[in-house]
């Protein structure tokens, strides 16, 4: 949002003044040092960009005034942003790009369809998860002679 209204960087009180493209490099370069460090630390970190049409969310604006159990949801701030709609395709675009890399890549995922979309997600993350290859650990000889011992003395009568 900041990209398509730089003009709310004033509130953030940054310590010093800096080209706005310059900003930006800066930013996604923190971010790509940040997720670099998680996964080199044992962090799996993937990331969803949930991809909505244009007309989707202007559907989804409708069943919000519609539906008064999700006036909650709506903004008229929203049909406002939603005229810079190619500004935030762009400024998307532009961070996806910026910040998707091997250790921590982007994964756009076409959610106009709801279920398909968590669907989609569901099965990148069940992927990563079978990645990790995890197990429980062995249990030794020792450990299982305890095992026995202790419940030797849990089935004894109190």
């Amino acid at each position: 949002m900041v990209r398509v209204h730089p003009e709310y960087l004033a509130g953030q009180k940054l310590p010093y003044k800096v080209e706005l493209e310059q900003l930006w490099q800066q930013r996604y370069e923190s971010i790509r040092d940040h997720e670099k460090h998680l996964a080199r630390n044992g962090t799996v970190v993937l990331k969803f960009w949930l991809n909505v049409s244009r007309d989707e969310q202007r559907k989804r604006f409708l069943s919000r005034l519609d539906d008064h159990s999700k006036n909650w949801k709506f903004s008229s701030g929203d049909v406002d942003e939603s005229a810079l709609w190619k500004d935030y395709m762009n400024a998307y675009e532009k961070a996806l790009n910026a910040t998707s890399r091997p250790w921590a890549p982007w994964y756009a995922i076409p959610a106009d369809d709801k279920p398909y979309a968590r669907l989609q997600v569901a099965e990148i993350i069940v992927e990563a998860l079978k990645s990790l290859n995890l197990r429980y650990p062995p249990v030794s000889k020792r450990q299982l002679e305890d095992i026995g011992a202790m419940r030797e003395l849990l089935e004894k009568p109190l």
